[in-house]
């Protein structure tokens, strides 16, 4: 690990057995670390999104959002467990520092779970690179566009449209 960062840790897997789409991630941001709940930057669409698609307010409590995520099928993780990251950009993983999660321990447990959806480029890049060559079974794969604040190339509309898409549980 270098030495100028310290290493930074991610989340439990917010997932259980209504599951069927697992939402991956890369690593936490400063903001989501620091209050412990995931997306918590205030400018980080993925509650906006997800409120949308699912019907509920995305001011709700942390605690109602996530059961209305579970409500839905959905789970929550992200592909990195620990990594030497300073701030919060996805470029500046270190990537030697990378420890991934195991994903696949996690599908074993839930087997629902049939999809995985990437929040954005960095997360499925990670996860094609860490977690991919270590699965024995092949769920549908399918990135979506990044949430984060750092991500405004495409505008609310195009994302809630393509989350909508990706997010949706026959």
């Amino acid at each position: 690990m270098s030495p100028d960062a310290p290493a930074v840790r991610s989340f439990a897997p917010a997932a259980d057995s209504r599951a069927r789409v697992l939402v991956l991630g890369s690593m936490p941001g400063l903001a989501s670390l620091d209050a412990g709940r995931y997306y918590a930057h205030p400018r980080n669409l993925f509650w906006p999104i997800v409120g949308a698609l699912f019907g509920f307010d995305p001011g709700l409590p942390y605690a109602e959002r996530m059961r209305h995520l579970g409500d839905a099928g959905v789970a929550l993780w992200d592909v990195i467990g620990e990594c030497v990251r300073p701030g919060s950009l996805d470029t500046r993983i270190q990537a030697a520092s990378v420890v991934p999660n195991d994903v696949g321990a996690l599908l074993a447990r839930y087997p629902s779970i049939t999809r995985l959806r990437f929040n954005g480029a960095a997360a499925e890049t990670l996860f094609r690179r860490h977690v991919l060559p270590t699965l024995t079974s092949m769920p549908d794969l399918q990135r979506l566009p990044s949430t984060s604040p750092a991500h405004a190339a495409m505008d609310f509309d195009a994302k809630l449209a393509a989350w909508r898409a990706g997010l949706a549980l026959a």
